[in-house]
């Protein structure tokens, strides 16, 4: 199984960090946080990642290499400018291949991937386009995305429903990208019409898990990782 790091994203609200550097590379207890990622996946088996870049993507291409500090191979989309979610993953399946491929957020940060990776892969085997993990709604999104019912995802809640968020972290099939717009568009609608059929199958993720998205979440983080 290959895997995908998204990392073409500005990082606006992590500026001024982001003014001189692209969002993943900021660091965490003086480790870049892509290269949590990179470990990890590595750690489970994941011989080959894809990362797109767009703002200030040569910094990425010169500090992370071809990959073989990490035993792996890393390959590189360029985008002139973020063709936002879909549209960066749908560029890059030339280098992702045929099979289902995992695909993570470079500015989340998790303690360890989900254990159910592979039970996650039978589900796309059997007929599902995508299986997203889900999170505990943190403070900053008490609304959350989707509901999860019985190993699917809901695109559809109703009024006072329970959702949980999507943690950043999907698998997904290549056909779940057949017929999308060849420019840039959000993987969320997409993935909302594919909900609908029963395509998307879903689970929850216990693990410790933050969106790195400000710097006083940054900073959060590095105080527990710190402590540990």
């Amino acid at each position: 199984m290959k895997a995908m790091i998204l990392a073409a994203g500005r990082g606006e609200r992590l500026r001024p960090l982001t003014d001189s550097l692209p969002k993943p590379l900021v660091r965490v207890c003086g480790k870049p946080l892509i290269v949590y990622h990179i470990e990890r996946l590595a750690a489970v088996g994941i011989d080959e990642i894809v990362i797109n870049h767009a703002w200030l993507g040569e910094k990425l291409v010169e500090q992370l290499g071809d990959g073989s500090r990490w035993g792996i191979r890393l390959h590189y989309s360029a985008e002139k400018s973020a063709l936002e979610t879909g549209g960066g993953i749908k560029r890059a399946l030339p280098l992702l291949g045929d099979e289902a491929f995992l695909v993570i957020n470079g500015d989340v940060y998790m303690d360890d991937l989900p254990q159910d990776i592979e039970a996650a892969l039978v589900q796309i085997n059997a007929g599902k386009l995508a299986h997203l993990w889900l999170v505990d709604n943190p403070s900053q999104h008490p609304q959350g995305d989707f509901p999860l019912y019985h190993g699917l995802v809901d695109a559809h809640r109703t009024a006072g429903e329970m959702a949980l968020t999507f943690s950043g972290l999907g698998l997904y099939h290549p056909s779940l990208f057949d017929n999308s717009p060849e420019a840039g568009f959000p993987l969320a609608p997409l993935l909302r019409e594919k909900m609908s059929s029963a395509l998307v199958s879903g689970s929850h993720y216990s693990g410790y898990w933050c969106d790195v998205g400000t710097i006083e979440r940054l900073e959060a983080l590095e105080r527990r990782l710190q402590a540990n």
